[in-house]
């Protein structure tokens, strides 16, 4: 079931499968036996993947479907500032493989596009400890590089449906594990702020008209821009804003 793969990413071990259910779920093994470092999980085919709110994700065979256990001791707030950690690591993993003119934004709270179709998302997971610190952190990533879903209620493409070609899942890995790496050590260094500053430079839809689904509600307004915890702010018809923390956005402008 494991190939054996010695190398290292960056400070990162590797565990690189032929199949499994779901990459964060071997993290939350991992976590339960009490691994201590921190591993990328690599799988060439996931048969129960999964991506937020518990929806399926397609992952056939040639695309980078992947989870990095993160073991920690952190407060819990800093999970959410993570995801823009690994949305900033996506995108410019993305950029580097499609080609440094390539359109690649990020869309709130944790898509990367190509265009206007999503190319790559994020799933994180986690767990806390006594005191309330987090112990574990995985953070799963999905990034399209053979195929792509058709059926999805937002356009979607893979690198090779855009680019003609695209490397293998372990290439497009040790792009994402270095870059990871790199802007990791930067939000340890130095803080949020310039985690999310490069974020917002690459975010979509900003100063637009969005939707945004909620589990019991649709909200619509204008995307005013993000805050410094990393939550949404919508400015609705009436003038007045609300922070949104959680949600599904679409552009119906664009994609009517």
């Amino acid at each position: 079931m494991m190939h054996e793969d010695p190398k290292l990413l960056s400070d990162y071990a590797l565990l690189h499968l032929r199949s499994i259910a779901s990459t964060n779920d071997e993290a939350r093994r991992m976590a339960d036996t009490g691994c201590d470092m921190p591993v990328w999980i690599l799988a060439d085919e996931q048969t129960a993947g999964r991506g937020r709110r518990g929806r399926e994700w397609v992952s056939p065979k040639g695309n980078l479907m992947t989870t990095l256990y993160l073991p920690c001791d952190m407060p819990t707030g800093e999970a959410g500032q993570l995801a823009f950690v690994a949305g900033v690591a996506l995108a410019e993993t993305a950029r580097t493989i499609c080609g440094g003119e390539a359109d690649i934004g990020v869309k709130w709270p944790n898509d990367v596009l190509l265009g206007k179709a999503k190319l790559g998302g994020l799933l994180l997971e986690s767990a806390a400890g006594e005191g309330g610190r987090l112990q574990w952190v995985a953070i799963g990533i999905g990034l399209n590089l053979a195929a792509h879903p058709d059926d999805t209620p937002y356009p979607a493409t893979s690198v090779k449906a855009a680019m003609g070609k695209a490397p293998d899942n372990l290439a497009a890995l040790k792009i994402l594990g270095e870059t990871f790496h790199k802007h990791f050590r930067h939000w340890r260094d130095n803080g949020f702020a310039p985690i999310l500053e490069t974020w917002r430079g690459a975010a979509r839809g900003i100063g637009e008209a969005i939707e945004i689904k909620l589990a019991d509600e649709t909200l619509h307004g204008v995307f005013e821009g993000i805050d410094d915890s990393g939550a949404l702010i919508l400015r609705r018809e009436d003038g007045t804003t609300e922070t949104i923390t959680a949600g599904d956005v679409f552009f119906p402008a664009s994609e009517s």
